[in-house]
Formats: C-alpha cells, sequence, structure tokens
C-alpha cells in the first residue's frame, strides 16, 4: 500500500542528476543523496523511539533538512507538523502542544525556543537540533544511522501531516492530511506543470507552507529543485538564468516586482516556459502586463491548505490563453479534481454559471478534516466529500472558475493568511490597549496588509510602541503594518466588529 515517499526510491534508481540544488549553500543532491538522508534521519527517529502515528513537529528554515525532516517523517509512518521558523514561542507551543508532538526537529538557535516551551508540553519527549542544541539531540547524529530503510506500509487514508492554518476563532486549525492527499497532490501539480525529468524548477514558497509540493512534485517527476531560503528579486532573477530555470515560483508581489525591472530582464527568465502564481488575486493589469512582456504563461492557481494547494484545486494553463483576455480566472480543475458553487446559506443548493456563491471543491487532496476539532470540521468537510472553502466566485459558461471575494475576514499578505482575531488577541493584552479590531486593506504590491484600530486604555498610546509590543509576540508577517489610534470600534449590538466599515473609512482608494 501507498507510502507518499516511495517515489524517491524509484528515482534514486534511475537518475544521476541534481535533484536537489541549494545554491545558498553551494550545495547540490541527487534523488539517491536525498534518499540516503532521509533514510538515515528515519532510522534515527526510529531509534529515538520515535514510530507510526506520533507527530513530528518541524521548526526550521527553509533548508534541505527541512525537505529531509518532511520525508523521513512520512517514511516511517509518523506524521508531521510544520511551522515556520518565524514562529515566537507562543505560537511554536500552540502547534506542538495541540497536535500533541512527541519530537520537534529544529536547530540551535531554535533549540532555545524549544526548552523554553518544554514544560508546557508533556507530549514531548525528543528534540533534534542541526547544529546540535542545549537538551537536543544532534542532526549529525542521526546522519550516522543505517542508510537502509523500507518505507513504512501505509494506506491512502493514513494522516501523515498536520497543515495548521488559519481560522476565524482565533484558534489555528490542523488541516489533516494524508498519504493519499499527497500523493494526489504531486500527481496533479506535474500534470498542470506538465513537469518532466528535463525540467528545473526554482522554488520560494516557505517550506513550512504547502506551496512546498510544488517543489516536491518536480522531485516526483524525476526533474532539479532549486531552492531559495527567501525571496529577493535580485537573485531570484540570477539563479533563474544561472540555472536556465523552465518553471519559476510566484506570487502577485514577486510578479509586480518583475514589472518595475528595467529592459533585458527578460533575457534571465528566457528559458522559463511557465510561471506559478497563486496565494492571492493577481490583479489583471498586471497579469496581463507581465504576459504582454515577458511571454510567460501564468499558471494562476487556486487550492488551500486544506487541498494541498491543487491537489485539488483548479488551474490556468497555457492552453487556457486563446480565451484568456480578461486575465482574471483561476482556471478550470485539476487532476481529479471538482468545483461547483453553492448557496452561501445552504449549501445543498447548487447555482448556475454566472451566479455568486461560496466555492465548493471535492477531490483526493482534500483533507479528511481538522486536527481535533469535530465542529469545525462538520461545517466545511461535507459527508458527500465536498469542502466549502469560504472564497466566494463564479464559474462561467465554459466552466472557468472567478474568484470574487472571500467569506470570511481573512488577510491574505504575499501568500500569506492571516486571522484577524489571533492578532486582536495579542494586542489586547497591552495594558495601554483597551480594544482592538485588525483587518486588511488593499496594497498593490502584496495583495493586503494588516492594518490594526486600537482604543487606548490612557491618554497616550504611540502607534509604533504597538508595532514594537507586536513584533516581540507575533510573526512578521502577521504584525500590523499600519496602526490606526481611535476613540471607538463600530459593532453590532456592542459586540461583533463590524471590519468592513473599517475597511470603508480606512482602506484607501
Amino acid at each position: 500500500m501507498p507510502n507518499c515517499t516511495t517515489f524517491l526510491d524509484i528515482t534514486a534508481r534511475t537518475s544521476t542528476q541534481p535533484a536537489l540544488v541549494v545554491p545558498s549553500r553551494g550545495e547540490a543532491y541527487t534523488a539517491a543523496d536525498l534518499l540516503d538522508r532521509v533514510n538515515r534521519i528515519g532510522n534515527g527517529l526510529l531509534d529515538l523511539g520515535i514510530t507510526a502515528g506520533d507527530r513530528v513537529c518541524i521548526y526550521l528554515d527553509s533548508s534541505p533538512e527541512y525537505l529531509v525532516s518532511y520525508f523521513a517523517v512520512w517514511r516511517i509512518g509518523a506524521v508531521a507538523v510544520p511551522t515556520n521558523r518565524v514562529y515566537r514561542e507562543s505560537e511554536l507551543l500552540y502547534a506542538v502542544k495541540d497536535a500533541g508532538a512527541a519530537a520537534v526537529i529544529t536547530d540551535t538557535p531554535g533549540s532555545a525556543s524549544v526548552a523554553a516551551i518544554r514544560s508546557d508540553a508533556p507530549a514531548l519527549r525528543q528534540v533534534v537540533a542541526v547544529g546540535g542544541g542545549e537538551g537536543a539531540v544532534s542532526w549529525d547524529d542521526l546522519l550516522t544511522s543505517s542508510p537502509h530503510l523500507r518505507a513504512a506500509h501505509c494506506r491512502f487514508d493514513d494522516l501523515c501531516q498536520i497543515q495548521y492554518t488559519s481560522g476565524t476563532t482565533g484558534r489555528p486549525k490542523g488541516a489533516m492530511l494524508t498519504h493519499g492527499n499527497w500523493i494526489a497532490a504531486m500527481d496533479a501539480e506535474r500534470d498542470v506543470l506538465g513537469l518532466t525529468a528535463a525540467d528545473v524548477y526554482l522554488g520560494i514558497y516557505p517550506m513550512g507552507h504547502v506551496g512546498v509540493s510544488w517543489g516536491i512534485a518536480a522531485l516526483r517527476a524525476g526533474g532539479t529543485y532549486v531552492t531559495m531560503e527567501r525571496f529577493d528579486l535580485d537573485a531570484y532573477l540570477d539563479l533563474a538564468g544561472r540555472y536556465r530555470a523552465t518553471v519559476v515560483a510566484g506570487m502577485p508581489p514577486v510578479i509586480h516586482s518583475l514589472l518595475r525591472t528595467p529592459p533585458g530582464t527578460e533575457e534571465q527568465l528566457a528559458s522559463a516556459r511557465a510561471m506559478i502564481s497563486g496565494g492571492g488575486p493577481l490583479a489583471p493589469e498586471i497579469w496581463k502586463e507581465f504576459h504582454e512582456r515577458f511571454g510567460i504563461p501564468i499558471v494562476n492557481a487556486y487550492g488551500l491548505s486544506e487541498t494541498i494547494v491543487v491537489g485539488t484545486g483548479t488551474a490556468i494553463r497555457p492552453e487556457h490563453y486563446a480565451t484568456a483576455d480578461e486575465f482574471r480566472s483561476v482556471g478550470t480543475p485539476v487532476g481529479f479534481s471538482e468545483v461547483k458553487i453553492v448557496d452561501e446559506s445552504d449549501p445543498g443548493r447548487e447555482l448556475s454559471p454566472g451566479e455568486t456563491g461560496e466555492i465548493a471543491l471535492r477531490g483526493p487532496a482534500v483533507a479528511a478534516g481538522y486536527w481535533q476539532m469535530p465542529a469545525e470540521t462538520a461545517e466545511v468537510f461535507l459527508p458527500d466529500g465536498w469542502f466549502l472553502t469560504g472564497d466566494i466566485g463564479y464559474l462561467d459558461d465554459a466552466g472557468m472558475l472567478s474568484i470574487t471575494d472571500r467569506k470570511k475576514d481573512m488577510i491574505v499578505m504575499s501568500g500569506w493568511k492571516i486571522y484577524p482575531t489571533e492578532v486582536e488577541n495579542v494586542l489586547l493584552q497591552h495594558p495601554g490597549i483597551r480594544d482592538a479590531a485588525v483587518f486588511g486593506c488593499s496594497d498593490e504590491h502584496r495583495g493586503e496588509v494588516p492594518v490594526a484600530a486600537v482604543v487606548p486604555e490612557g491618554n497616550t498610546l504611540p502607534p509604533e510602541a504597538v508595532v514594537a509590543y507586536a513584533k516581540e509576540r507575533l510573526a512578521g508577517y502577521k504584525v500590523p503594518r499600519t496602526v490606526l489610534i481611535v476613540d471607538e470600534l463600530p459593532r453590532v449590538n456592542g459586540w461583533k466588529i463590524l471590519r468592513k466599515v473599517l475597511r470603508e473609512q480606512f482602506c484607501p482608494g
């Protein structure tokens, strides 16, 4: 039965070209090199007492070790819990404690954060640190383990990942992803991009995000995955040209930045036959200008953490460009996906083409539900397999999907989802803040940015003090870019915040 790492065994026997390239470290790994490390780390975790079903939190920067950790955890039948290295201790603790993680894989600085939360995470038994760390087992010690490890026997519906995603309750929700979900996602993304062993994919998405699936799909196809730890435009263009990238990752802010580059930049992207965009709406005028200047088809993809991007989702493909003059759609279903539009108040009622309602997806990569959240699971994972996305859109007569709005007040900045309640809960702990509301304002470069309106407890509360307070307690992308000091917040009957009113009042345009 399937384990979603067994493609490595096949590729390791058939390919000698670089599979993973890490330019910042001057490193390159063949599929055989990767499999060797995956097996050693997997055996090392087994020796530490980590077994099938145990949750293992990954708290690293994007790196070869992050990717190897995913594969090693999956290979032994355990469950990966990816997080972002920019998480503060409280955010890390939530993921570790909620998942009941038995182990954390981190690095030397990260081990200090893990040590600080360890007493509050009773299930946590082991810490592995790249470079070593106090109270941690060294990653290098695990690499001395045996390189021989057969993938654990798994079923399609066996859990292999808990992906924490945004919500509106103030509690991140852990989407339960299975081996079958990941196998479907690899196949769908390979299909939509037409990936082969000749492809070189330049990836920029953080490895703690499901966007890493595009890179894994490239590996699945036998191609080469060139990684960037953090996006930098000059480095991005240099790598695209140096490695002759055939598929390049992008998102609206990246595409917008490319349009600001001087003439001649096109040469550095001359080898690219496709660019991925996702994580937020791509303005039609930006999309059209990019296509006219660079001539690279944008694969405008739509999916969520709960669907491993387009594992179950939609995408524009190059063949759609003949009828894509308006540059607005996110395309048609990918692989074995289905999409329909339903009445927001009655999900059982399907709407006709042209009618706007909630987008529902169904297919093999839809998550099994939310970890330990049966009520939230029942709300959006319907018994007949449909997943209610919370996004609003419509289908045209040709079955092309367009997104018009979001049902919830989620903020999407450069692909990162931010939910207001979590940020508000942090701000309200400030002794000088009596009330707070967080909302998104449109931003041409980043899609949206978080803005906070706060009611001070006393007479003075400098906005910069609020920002500094948030920076100490939240990942950087969640910190409000603007803080507004107001006398009161608009509410319904004194309780529900009217974020729409705040957006209309304070957002430009």
